[in-house]
């Protein structure tokens, strides 16, 4: 059972969110993916939550991490780490060892690709004592099946499949409070459809 996270004990990690990548995103919009992945960082910084990014083999088909990551949380950019090819990210010792040194047991995920590059991280930090929140809408694959069979797989675990703004409202917990407020303007501004 996963308590509620709040910005005190949660991480948000993304995973290989990288401008080759990006592109393999085809059951969700791109452009939904991308807005909810940069949300996501916007809202760790706003509310202080450690943020621990991965990228992989940045000089190949998969391209820089998305430059607007290095505006919004530089220091998470500056100390990404770039893997060298190692599929899962939970094999990374250096990658590992970011998230450990957060302090941190709640972990908020995104991965660029859910069928390959979060569900095996998400499984692995749940089978060591982690409660792992899956952002759904900053992930995608490139086929519904791939996409489903990774959800299912993850469920399994336990990880908690979750929305952008379900987990905004989850960490605002006051609407009114200061951090509340941040939120709120991320969520109107970068996630939400209009209101007309």
């Amino acid at each position: 059972m996963t308590g509620t996270f709040s910005p005190a004990d949660s991480a948000m990690l993304l995973i290989d969110h990288q401008v080759g990548t990006m592109k393999l995103i085809k059951n969700i919009p791109l452009e939904v993916a991308k807005r909810n992945t940069l949300a996501l960082a916007k809202a760790a910084k706003a509310l202080n939550i450690p943020v621990v990014l991965t990228s992989s083999q940045e000089q190949n088909v998969q391209g820089a991490l998305l430059p607007e990551l290095e505006q919004i949380c530089p220091e998470a950019f500056a100390a990404r780490i770039q893997r060298t090819g190692i599929v899962n990210a939970w094999d990374d010792p250096q990658f590992k060892k970011a998230v450990e040194t957060t302090g941190r047991r709640n972990l908020i995920m995104a991965g660029v690709t859910t069928d390959v590059c979060l569900v095996f991280p998400a499984i692995n930090a749940r089978r060591e004592g982690y409660q792992v929140q899956a952002v759904m809408d900053a992930s995608g694959s490139p086929y519904d099946l791939s996409e489903d069979m990774a959800r299912r797989r993850m469920e399994r675990e336990g990880v908690i499949l979750t929305a952008t703004n379900t987990l905004m409202a989850e960490l605002a917990q006051d609407w009114s409070d200061a951090g509340g407020s941040q939120l709120l303007d991320i969520l109107f501004q970068d996630v939400l459809p209009p209101i007309s």
